[in-house]
C-alpha cells in the first residue's frame, strides 16, 4: 500500500479575489486611447495630461515589488520546506515532481527562443528606457555562477540582487527538511501566516490595478504611439502560439507515450476540467473537478489521484513558466534591452525557480515576473502593461496548466504502478 498521508487533497472552490479582469482592461483602454489620441494630434495638452499620470504608474510599479518580492520568497520557502512530507511518499512523489520540474525546461527554453522568433519576425519599436530602470550591466558566465551564492544575503536583498536572494531562499527551505516535523511547524506556520498577509496586501493592490494601468499605458503610448499596439498584439499571438506547440509536442506525447493512453480518449475525460481552469484560471478552484473525472472517467487509483492532484495543484505551472519567459524576452525587446549569453542564463535560472512556486494571486503569472525581470535589467513599468492584457494569455497558460495536472497523474500512475489499464481506461470506452 502507498501511503499518502501528508498531503490533503484541495477541496475549496474560492475564486481568487480582489481582481477585475474587466476593469483592468478598461483602465488599459482608457489609457492607450488618451496616449493615441496624444500622438495622433501631437496636442501639447493631451500629451502633459497623458504624462502627468506618470508618477501614479511609478507608485503602482512599486507597490507591487514591494509586496511580490517577499510573497515570492515565502511562497519558495513553504514549497521546499513542505517537500518533507512528500519525500515520504517515494515512487508517487518523485516521479511527480520530476516529470514537472523537467517539463519546465523545454517550456522556458520555448518561451524566450519563440518569442525571440516572434519578435524577428514581426519587428516592434522599442520604448525608451525609464531613468530608474537603467540597465546593469550583465556579468559574464563566470561571475554569474559564482554569484549565485551570495556572501550575504542581507546585503543581496538590499541592493536588490534577486536571484541569489531565491537560491538562498531554496537552500534555507531545504535544510528545514530533516527537521522532525513538530520542530519546524512552527517555522513554516510563521511562513505561512506571512503568506497569506502579503497575499492580502497583493489583493490591495490590485484593486488600484485599473488606476495603475492607465497611468502607465498613457505616456508610453503617447511616446511610441500606433506601435504599441502592435507590439501588445505580437506578444499575445506568440504567447498562444507557444502554447499551442508546448502542448503539441510535450504534452501528447506524454499522454501517449509514457502514460499509454489516446489523447482523443483523455481529452474527452477531462473536458470540464479543462473548462473549469480555462474559466476560473486556477488550479486550486479546478481541484474538486479534477478528482471527480479522475476517479470517474480515467478510472485513476484511489492510491494514486487525491495525492499526485493535489501535489501539482501548487507546483505544476509549466504554462506558466513558458509565459514568464515570454514576457521577459518581449520587455527586454520593447525597452531594447540586450539579452546575451549570461543573460539568458539569468532568465533561466530566476524564471524556474520562481516558476516552480507561482504566488497564489490573480495574474500571479504577471506580478511575479520582478525577480526575472530586475535579473536581466528590464524595467519592472513593462508589468503594469501586460496586467491590462492577461487574461486571454491567462485563461490559456491555466488550462494548459491544468490539464497537464491530469496528463502527469495518468503519467505517474503509469510509470510508478504500472498495472495494467482496466475496461474504463480502453480507447472509446469514456
Amino acid at each position: 500500500m502507498i501511503r499518502t498521508e501528508g498531503i490533503q487533497p484541495v477541496t475549496q472552490t474560492k475564486s481568487p479575489e480582489g481582481v477585475n479582469h474587466f476593469a483592468i482592461a478598461l483602465g488599459l483602454i482608457a489609457g492607450l486611447t488618451l496616449g493615441l489620441v496624444a500622438a495622433a494630434t501631437g496636442s501639447i495638452t493631451l500629451t502633459n495630461i497623458a504624462t502627468a499620470f506618470r508618477p501614479i504608474g511609478s507608485v503602482f510599479v512599486n507597490a507591487i515589488r514591494m509586496v511580490v518580492i517577499p510573497l515570492v520568497m515565502v511562497v519558495v520557502f513553504l514549497a521546499v520546506g513542505r517537500l518533507g512530507d512528500a519525500k515520504k511518499l517515494g515512487k508517487l512523489g518523485g516521479y511527480s515532481l520530476g516529470l514537472v520540474w523537467l517539463s519546465y525546461v523545454p517550456a522556458i527554453l520555448l518561451g524566450a527562443f519563440g518569442m525571440r522568433l516572434g519578435l524577428r519576425l514581426f519587428p516592434i519599436a522599442p520604448l525608451p528606457v525609464p531613468e530608474a530602470g537603467d540597465s546593469p550591466e550583465l556579468p559574464g558566465i563566470v561571475d554569474f555562477l559564482v554569484g549565485l551564492i551570495p556572501d550575504n544575503p542581507f546585503e543581496a536583498a538590499a541592493s536588490g540582487s534577486l536571484l541569489p536572494l531565491l537560491v538562498f531562499t531554496v537552500l534555507f527551505g531545504a535544510a528545514t527538511i530533516p527537521i522532525p516535523p513538530e520542530a519546524k511547524k512552527g517555522l513554516l506556520d510563521v511562513a505561512e501566516a506571512a503568506s497569506d498577509a502579503l497575499v492580502r496586501m497583493v489583493h490591495w493592490i490590485l484593486w488600484t490595478a485599473p488606476l495603475g494601468v492607465f497611468a502607465l499605458a498613457a505616456p508610453l503610448t503617447a511616446d511610441a504611439g500606433w506601435d504599441m499596439l502592435g507590439s501588445l498584439a505580437v506578444f499575445v499571438v506568440t504567447v498562444i502560439v507557444c502554447l499551442v506547440i508546448q502542448w503539441v509536442l510535450i504534452y501528447l506525447p506524454a499522454v501517449r507515450i509514457l502514460g499509454k493512453m489516446d489523447p482523443v480518449t483523455f481529452h474527452k475525460a477531462t473536458l470540464g476540467t479543462s473548462a473549469i481552469g480555462f474559466g476560473t484560471t486556477s488550479s486550486l478552484a479546478s481541484l474538486p473537478v479534477m478528482l471527480e473525472e479522475a476517479e470517474d472517467n480515467l478510472k485513476l487509483s484511489k492510491e494514486v489521484y487525491p495525492l499526485i492532484l493535489s501535489l501539482l495543484a501548487p507546483l505544476n505551472k509549466a504554462g506558466s513558466a513558458l509565459f514568464q519567459a515570454a514576457s521577459v524576452v518581449f520587455l527586454a525587446g520593447l525597452y531594447d534591452v540586450p539579452l546575451p549569453v549570461a543573460g539568458m542564463g539569468a532568465l533561466f535560472i530566476a524564471v524556474f525557480l520562481v516558476a516552480l512556486t507561482v504566488a497564489p494571486v490573480p495574474s500571479a503569472g504577471v506580478v511575479t515576473l520582478a525577480p526575472a525581470l530586475e535579473t536581466v535589467g528590464v524595467p519592472l513599468a513593462g508589468m503594469g502593461i501586460l496586467l491590462g492584457i492577461d487574461r486571454i494569455p491567462d485563461m490559456c497558460r491555466s488550462c494548459v496548466n491544468i490539464t497537464g495536472h491530469m496528463i502527469w497523474a495518468v503519467v505517474v500512475e503509469e510509470l510508478a504502478i504500472g498495472r495494467a489499464r482496466g475496461q474504463g481506461r480502453q480507447e472509446g470506452d469514456i
